[in-house]
């Protein structure tokens, strides 16, 4: 389909030409906007320079909100949480302003890992995830698992000889966020399979994991003292390690919460 260019249009023929061109061109957004914007640059008194510019970058703009809304997805987070929730206060052993310089994502971009190993309760997970949808909004491709979710998918692509495939796949992703490291013994296949993975993405693509055991404790993960110091040389070489303490504030801020109730009955 072809249009006939036409001087003179009348505003509403005008405004049709543009939904259909819109509509053409697969640009939904200029769309939606082009009344309200056309309105504006014509109260504004805007140069036609002006208003194309505006148009594009609402386009532009908002084709970036929805990438950023599917990277987010397809990162597979199990909830929502953000820097801006986190609460500096309530842990001091977190430093903001190393959190902050994370949330920049330049050790996504050099491939480097990130270590957040304290006891539960004190805001790993919501790090570990606030940080790795700051990633999927700065472009990066991100992905979330549990360590032992993560374990079982791999044991069951060896088993249906897909193994291959599987740790390409999870090689792909510029950031992959393991949390709960730690929580379980993993047997010497599991932890095998998992250092593969490791090893897919070492100096390559970053790997950030939420712990609830010490580098030393972590023999009861990975029952193979070599395998241990393996894993751990791969999770640690030139990458950053936070520890969130022992002083969980999620239990902290359930008896402040239930304390007022305390003290009137």
């Amino acid at each position: 389909m072809t249009f006939q260019r036409h001087r003179g249009l009348t505003e509403q023929a005008a405004d049709a030409a543009v939904d259909q061109a819109c509509r053409m061109l697969r640009l939904p957004t200029i769309r939606a906007q082009f009344p309200d914007l056309a309105e504006a640059a014509a109260r504004d008194q805007m140069s036609y320079r002006g208003f194309l510019a505006e148009l594009l970058m609402a386009e532009c703009d908002d084709r970036a909100r929805r990438r950023s809304e599917r990277r987010i997805k397809a990162a597979a987070f199990p909830r929502e949480k953000s820097l801006r929730g986190f609460d500096f206060e309530a842990n001091p052993h977190i430093d903001p302003a190393v959190i902050h310089t994370l949330a920049t994502c330049d050790w996504v971009k050099k491939g480097l890992p990130l270590c957040l190993i304290g006891d539960s309760g004190t805001g790993k997970s919501h790090l570990l995830i606030a940080l790795g949808t700051e990633a999927a909004m700065a472009g990066y491709r991100v992905r979330y698992t549990l360590a032992t979710k993560l374990v079982n998918e791999l044991v069951e692509a060896a088993d249906e000889k897909v193994l291959t495939k599987t740790i390409a796949r999870y090689g792909r992703v510029d950031l992959l966020a393991i949390d709960e490291l730690g929580y379980m013994e993993l047997d010497r296949r599991g932890a095998e399979l998992l250092f593969q993975v490791l090893t897919e993405r070492e100096e390559k693509n970053s790997v950030a994991i939420a712990s609830n055991e010490s580098f030393g404790g972590w023999t009861k993960t990975f029952t193979d003292p070599r395998l241990c110091a393996a894993i751990v040389d791969r999770l640690t070489f030139g990458g950053n390690i936070i520890e969130t303490g022992s002083d969980s504030f999620r239990l902290a801020s359930t008896r402040a919460a239930q304390a007022p109730k305390a003290t009137t009955s």
